[in-house]
């Protein structure tokens, strides 16, 4: 079986052997050094011995003197300017217009220029501003003369350019892109033109190469340019004196890049090359390290076994989305032939799996997009039943009515249903648009969700357990799946007022060897990584695990632990249920039909003093802090839910551990390509383990 969001291969991770860093020295760990620069401290690492409880430390700060990151950067630039000719040119000036006019060329020369930028440290946003020597010598095509003679034209036109720019990294990360005007003052205007001999006199003597100055050229030029780079840091940055290696790449359209007034001839030019940047950190005091407000602690793995059978119950969308521009099925839904439909079940969907796949939850997702299928297998075992194909298009309600009509068509040929059980509509806009009137960001992704077929019926066979009328969700479908590393072995890092303090926090994890691995950065307070994630295949190991909180003013906080990992070996299997509750676009509040679902079908699911993993999760539409603060609320909503409905019981047995991931796409239990992963995305994922 394929197993789901948390189905990696990963094995259990048990930590223990706490080891303070200050009274003890481990050969082969050097100095980490953050990605993100700033003011320093140490964090604390939980540790649990084989099968002990969970545990959860405070980790202790450590205060000494630490530097801002560079705000002024000053150094040089060297480049190759690959030049394009395009246009042509004629006479060339008042003593010389050869017979011929030269069209296209190319060439390259050099630029140097002395550089100088300013960026706050931790924003996206900095301005540059590069002043140099700017060559843009070049040859043109040769040309044939009247007489059959070859005739060539170089030029080594020169300028001192001044150009500002605009820079902006939008991962805040090294890379960044650039942008800004060009003024370019013209120091060298030089051309050489050589007449050669007609082939056919081979005696016929060599023409001297004239030399001399282009006449009618601008002495000043204004034109733009844009590009990217990457800011590789050379020295740690903690260090107060920063370097910066920055390879860069930068394109200069032909636009106001004409050299001479006269004539078309113009230039573009695409220039490589490398960047030298010089910066000093300021001193941070003291007091500006305290971190009173924030606290990090790490709660270490229980003893779960690595293998944990998963009786999971996947609910099903009644949508099928369209591609834009199209009304016929998409490809990645799975299509039958007639023959077929007789050795279709919906418990073993194996055998009829998409010919697309997002990578992540395949077993699910091939559910999902037998969808169809799974409908006509359904209305074919039940013939009373009906439905009403609803199509959505934001081209109409008759090109809706044309998507619906294809499934209709499908369901009557391939599954043999009587088409008088199937009724068709058209809207512009599904009952339940993601796009909103107000709307102004991300509007192509909610057209793709809002652009699909809706399958509404009130016969009860087709539907969830005890909901009825047009708005009820199919019923779900019911599998078995081996999951590895179920989420309850992953470690939990929390870092309390981390919104508050830091504009984003990353972890740092150094092995015996030197090897560093990074993990962020987050904007949530809690995060979890599965131990295999750190050990890879080695059954055991001792770490330096750094914590690095970056302040809203480039500051910069670390706490440090020495910790001994080890992977357990699984001696049983154990079986845990997994439901999952769907959320309409940007909704934080259950359904009426997923609240009364938790109620009467996944609460008395739960045994006696069981655990309940709740996972929140979103699409990518929207802002990243947002959907952090949403999935969170959607986690807290089902276990409300939940704990309302075992507490009307008389019981408050049950241990809940609740995580919102937001839109991380690592932690996402799907894609986020087509809109169908979207709204299974848009979801809360409830783990129930028995107790031990």
């Amino acid at each position: 079986m394929i197993s789901g969001n948390y189905n990696n291969n990963i094995n259990n991770l048990n930590i223990n052997n706490i080891n303070n860093t200050k009274s003890r020295n481990i050969p082969g760990f050097g100095r980490i050094c953050s990605p993100f620069g700033g003011i320093v401290s140490s964090l604390a690492v939980a540790i649990i011995m084989a099968g002990g409880p969970l545990t959860s430390l405070q980790a202790q700060e450590t205060l000494q003197p630490q530097f801002t990151q560079p705000g002024w950067w000053f150094g040089g630039a060297a480049a190759a300017n690959y030049n394009f000719f395009t246009g042509s040119t004629q006479h060339l000036n008042a003593g010389l217009t050869p017979p011929v006019a030269f069209h296209k060329g190319k060439g390259t020369g050099l630029y140097l220029a002395p550089l100088v930028e300013y960026r706050r440290p931790g924003s996206k946003w900095g301005v540059m501003l590069q002043t140099g020597y700017d060559s843009r010598r070049g040859s043109f095509e040769t040309q044939t003369t009247p007489c059959n003679c070859p005739a060539d034209l170089t030029t080594r036109l020169g300028y001192i350019t001044v150009e500002p720019g605009l820079r902006f990294s939008p991962f805040k990360s090294g890379f960044y892109v650039m942008a800004g005007p060009r003024m370019a003052f013209n120091i060298n205007k030089s051309f050489t033109y050589q007449l050669g001999t007609n082939p056919d006199f081979t005696d016929q003597p060599i023409s001297e190469p004239v030399n001399g100055d282009f006449d009618n050229v601008n002495k000043v030029l204004l034109s733009m340019q844009f590009g990217a780079g990457y800011d590789i840091p050379l020295l740690a940055e903690e260090k107060q004196n920063q370097v910066i290696l920055s390879p860069f790449i930068a394109f200069q359209p032909y636009f106001g890049q004409s050299p001479r007034s006269l004539d078309t001839w113009s230039v573009s030019t695409l220039r490589t090359g490398v960047a030298i940047k010089l910066g000093r950190g300021k001193l941070i005091p003291a007091k500006a390290l305290s971190t009173a407000s924030v606290q990090f602690t790490v709660n270490s793995p229980e003893n779960i076994p690595v293998n944990r059978r998963v009786r999971e119950t996947f609910p099903l969308r009644n949508y099928v989305f369209f591609d834009q521009g199209s009304n016929e099925i998409p490809e990645r839904y799975v299509t039958l032939r007639p023959d077929q439909v007789k050795e279709f079940k919906e418990d073993q969907l194996e055998v009829f799996t998409p010919k697309e796949l997002s990578g992540r939850s395949d077993r699910e997702m091939t559910v999902y997009y037998n969808v169809i299928n799974i409908l006509g297998d359904r209305m074919g075992r039940n013939p009373s039943s009906t439905i009403t194909l609803v199509g959505s298009s934001e081209n109409g309600p008759q090109e809706g009515k044309a998507m619906a009509e294809k499934i209709k068509t499908y369901l009557v040929n391939i599954f043999a249903i009587d088409a008088s059980r199937i009724s068709i509509t058209g809207r512009d806009k599904p009952k339940l648009p993601s796009g909103k009137p107000d709307g102004t960001k991300e509007l192509d992704l909610l057209r793709e969700d809002d652009r699909r077929v809706s399958v509404e019926s009130s016969s009860t066979a087709l539907l969830m357990e005890f909901q009825s009328g047009p708005d009820a969700p199919l019923k779900p479908v019911k599998f078995t799946a081996v999951q590895q590393a179920p989420p309850d072995s992953y470690l939990t890092f929390t870092a309390a007022g981390a919104d508050k303090a830091f504009s984003l926090w990353s972890l740092e994890v150094m092995d015996e060897d030197g090897k560093v691995q990074y993990f962020g950065p987050y904007f949530q307070e809690t995060v979890s990584l599965p131990g295999k994630t750190i050990l890879g295949n080695r059954p055991k190991g001792t770490y330096k695990v750094t914590m690095v909180g970056n302040g809203r003013k480039g500051s910069e906080l670390r706490q440090e632990k020495i910790v001994n990992m080890v992977l357990w070996t699984p001696d049983k299997d154990e079986e845990g249920l997994r439901y999952s509750v769907i959320y309409e676009f940007n909704e934080s509040k259950a359904t009426g039909t997923y609240e009364k679902y938790l109620k009467d079908i996944v609460a008395p699911e739960i045994p006696e003093n069981g655990t309940v993993i709740i996972h929140g999760h979103t699409d990518i539409i929207g802002e990243e802090a947002s959907n952090q603060q949403l999935s969170l609320a959607r986690a807290n909503n089902v276990k409300e839910i939940l704990e309302s409905s075992l507490s009307g019981t008389g019981r408050k047995d049950v241990n809940f551990k609740v995580t919102g991931f937001g839109e991380d796409q690592f932690a996402s239990p799907f894609g986020n390509k087509y809109p169908e992963e979207r709204f299974y995305n848009r979801t809360v994922i409830i783990d129930i383990i028995p107790a031990k």
